[in-house]
């Protein structure tokens, strides 16, 4: 039997309504082709479009599918309408509301449900957040189903009931939160060219193809074993890890955590874990020694800053001397290092590094003032990437803050006309 679902709170703000979705909307399930018709024709909406925008333009469909004509007509998305993903292989995510805000024809795919308003009272631009309310996602979930994936149905949407406001409110919320999602996407665009604008500069001022004002002097080659001596990392269990204690790094969170440099700790452990393990020390070099693939095998960070922390294990360490580990760090995750760890990569399921490896790897350096000067020109172009990064995390959080209050009415951009 299916749970029943849970019910939106009855006390509505004044001038609210609760309307079942089938009053506001007639539904269908998408198109289904045979496999070889995927890849070209007209955009679908798929899934992940509905689980990655609220708001879907033609722009983000990335799927192709050739279909008739008459296909075409009877899938058709319009402007306006809403899509609903079916299934989904978390509960919390099942039957997640999208609305198409564009005009170019595009189609909708079998995990898909369409939704195309029966009348006017609900706006379009309003309805792609209004439908992702906390009382509208907490009746979905309570109807979805399945033990390895959940899933909904037409039946299942048509008895959700939505709470919403008067016309000119919807028309409010949804210009406000659209102005919020334009400074969003206007940020992450930005973040986007600042990092492809330094990764430009690293690939030309890393490989001595453009030199900084003042700089003219020959680069020397080397190999990484001429750096410094190597040494290991020991182990640190995950049941070890704690949310306090002395900071460490793990394998995993070079990959995941880090981007050249350790600018923070996000794991911790006690003193009797931290006695057992290596004690990391200003300047050195931390190499990821396995991972899932060649092209990622060795990723480095640089440790800078002279606090107690620890390297657990399946970590390579170099510990530099007479060179600026700064320029250091960017350098080992450069495209020609990059390609000489892959060589050196062991295995298959898992690929493997060793210090021995490593060791081998080719350098051409330039002196150490240089190499101060050209990390310093990089890291000056990541702080400023990460201003960005922390004004986009602000405003996304504004957004769910103003969700939460425009959504349930807490907040009134409108107030309902005297009687």
């Amino acid at each position: 039997m299916k749970p029943a679902a849970k019910q939106p709170d009855k006390v509505l703000p004044e001038g609210w309504c609760l309307v079942p979705l089938s009053e506001l909307l007639e539904f269908r399930n998408g198109a289904n082709a045979d496999k070889r018709a995927y890849g070209r024709g007209i955009p679908f909406i798929n899934v992940l479009d509905v689980l990655t925008h609220s708001h879907i333009r033609a722009d983000q469909i990335v799927g192709r599918v050739a279909l008739p004509r008459s296909a075409i007509e009877s899938f058709g998305v319009r402007r306006g309408d809403l899509v609903f993903n079916r299934t989904s292989e978390t509960q919390g995510e099942v039957g997640l509301a999208a609305v198409y805000d564009d005009d170019l024809a595009v189609v909708f795919g079998g995990f898909v449900i369409r939704g195309r308003p029966k009348t006017a009272a609900l706006d379009a631009r309003y309805s792609g957040y209004g439908l992702r309310a906390p009382a509208v996602r907490a009746q979905v979930i309570a109807r979805g189903q399945g033990a390895i994936r959940a899933n909904v149905g037409q039946a299942d949407l048509r008895q959700v009931l939505a709470p919403l406001p008067p016309l000119v409110e919807q028309r409010a919320i949804g210009e406000a939160l659209r102005d919020v999602d334009a400074l969003v996407h206007t940020l992450s665009q930005l973040i986007a060219k600042k990092r492809d604008l330094k990764q430009a500069a690293m690939q030309r001022l890393l490989s001595g193809r453009s030199r900084l004002p003042g700089f003219r002097g020959a680069w020397s080659a080397a190999r990484l074993g001429d750096l410094g001596p190597f040494s290991k990392g020991r182990g640190i269990r995950r049941d070890e890890v704690r949310a306090e204690g002395y900071p460490c790094v793990r394998y995993g969170e070079i990959y995941t955590h880090h981007t050249d440099h350790v600018r923070q700790f996000f794991s911790f452990v006690s003193a009797d874990i931290a006695m057992g393990s290596r004690r990391l020390r200003p300047g050195d070099l931390l190499f990821a020694g396995s991972g899932e693939t060649a092209e990622e095998i060795g990723k480095c960070v640089a440790v800078l800053d002279d606090v107690e922390a620890y390297a657990g294990g399946d970590i390579v360490i170099l510990s530099p001397r007479g060179h600026d580990s700064r320029f250091l760090g960017y350098l080992m995750n450069h495209r020609s290092i990059a390609l000489q760890k892959a060589n050196f990569g062991q295995g298959d399921a898992v690929v493997h590094i060793s210090a021995s490896n490593l060791a081998r790897i080719h350098l051409r350096l330039p002196d150490v003032i240089e190499q101060r000067a050209i990390a310093q020109v990089l890291w000056d172009m990541d702080t400023e990437i990460l201003a960005i990064e922390e004004r986009l995390e602000k405003t996304r959080a504004l957004k769910q803050g103003m969700m939460q209050a425009l959504l349930t009415g807490r907040v009134r951009l409108a107030q309902p006309a005297a009687v």
